[in-house]
């Protein structure tokens, strides 16, 4: 899966065992903030039956793919149109100048490989489903010969060693069926949360001011291929401008947060909030403790290499600051009453 701040690839033992601890015998779990929608796929792996939204149109091809889109139906003709798109002609196009010269995130070589596949994927008229998993196919592709530090804000000043190897599409980790429908869905948290029924509840939501947008602005263009006007040295898409979210903004988060946990219907939930966030833990324990007990685990955890490299401009100048090397997550397990938590699976 792709790289990105927030995943919780390190954190996932400890969420799919709390999950499977609540809910021995399956059941239904909400994913209302999936990113790149490890959780969810961890979750369905286990055989729950999973919902997973995001607001963001590549986390939600990213669920649609690992979530939503079983193997037994998809397999064959994914990778028949992988096949396909592997013997197209590279040909630079707006990807090629958005994202390899007006900015350096890929080489132009892997470049124009993109832009040759992505148009041809367009003219195939895909199913969504089967659209989604060779998006994702192409996001990883891309994602594994990046130049940059993890996020899409800056660039390294030289070609990273991965940026030189060519782009190679692979067939993502698709999972069969769990017998009943999973679903990704695209929509805003605090208006989805209010349809979301389930045996339980996951909530992991922006913790600060950094847009997953913003940091993700090539994901979401490639996805939407819909060649967006650009600005600045990050050459960001203009609606990152716009597209903002209340779970982004300090006055913004407790209110939206509130909101979300109010209208959810689930007997348990689960919220994973890092400690560099505008809500402190004890913000959290008063918020969630109008739906039920509250049990707490915290897991330290090293912050991603950009933080721990520094900071540079498309120069090489380093701009910002190494602050610490480490952060703890908080696991706020709710419950309607207690129950014992078990170790990470």
């Amino acid at each position: 899966m792709i790289k990105y701040i927030g995943s919780k690839r390190a954190l996932l033992g400890h969420v799919t065992g709390a999950v499977a601890g609540l809910l021995p015998d399956g059941g239904r779990v909400c994913d209302l903030f999936s990113g790149t929608a490890r959780v969810g796929h961890a979750l369905k792996r286990q055989g729950f039956q999973v919902w997973s939204n995001d607001h963001n149109a590549y986390a939600h091809t990213l669920a649609t793919a690992y979530v939503q889109a079983d193997r037994e139906r998809w397999l064959a003709r994914a990778e028949a149109v992988l096949a396909e798109l592997r013997e197209v002609r590279p040909e630079a196009g707006w990807f090629t100048q958005a994202f390899c010269e007006d900015a350096r995130y890929f080489h132009p070589d892997n470049g124009a490989r993109i832009d040759a596949m992505r148009e041809r994927v367009e003219t195939l008229e895909l199913e969504p489903e089967l659209k989604a998993i060779v998006l994702v196919s192409l996001m990883e592709a891309a994602d594994r010969v990046d130049s940059t530090a993890g996020v899409q804000m800056a660039y390294m000043k030289r070609w990273a060693p991965r940026a030189l190897k060519p782009l190679e599409l692979r067939l993502p980790d698709l999972l069969p069926s769990v017998g009943a429908p999973c679903r990704a869905t695209r929509g805003d948290a605090v208006e989805m949360a209010g349809q979301m029924e389930a045996d339980l509840v996951y909530l992991d939501p922006p913790y600060n001011q950094h847009s997953y947008l913003a940091n993700y602005h090539c994901w979401e263009s490639l996805v939407l291929w819909d060649r967006p006007e650009t600005y600045g040295v990050a050459n960001k898409r203009i609606d990152v401008k716009t597209r903002k979210s209340a779970f982004n903004s300090r006055p913004g988060i407790g209110p939206a947060l509130r909101a979300v946990i109010e209208r959810v219907s689930a007997p348990n939930l689960i919220v994973s909030f890092n400690d560099e966030g505008y809500l402190s833990r004890a913000d959290l324990v008063e918020m969630l403790s109008a739906r039920g007990h509250v049990q707490v685990v915290e897991i330290a955890h090293p912050r991603y290499v950009g933080a721990r490299i520094g900071i540079h401009n498309p120069k090489g100048e380093k701009v910002g600051q190494v602050g610490r090397l480490r952060n703890v997550e908080h696991l706020f397990v709710v419950t309607e009453r207690p129950v014992a938590l078990p170790a990470a699976a």
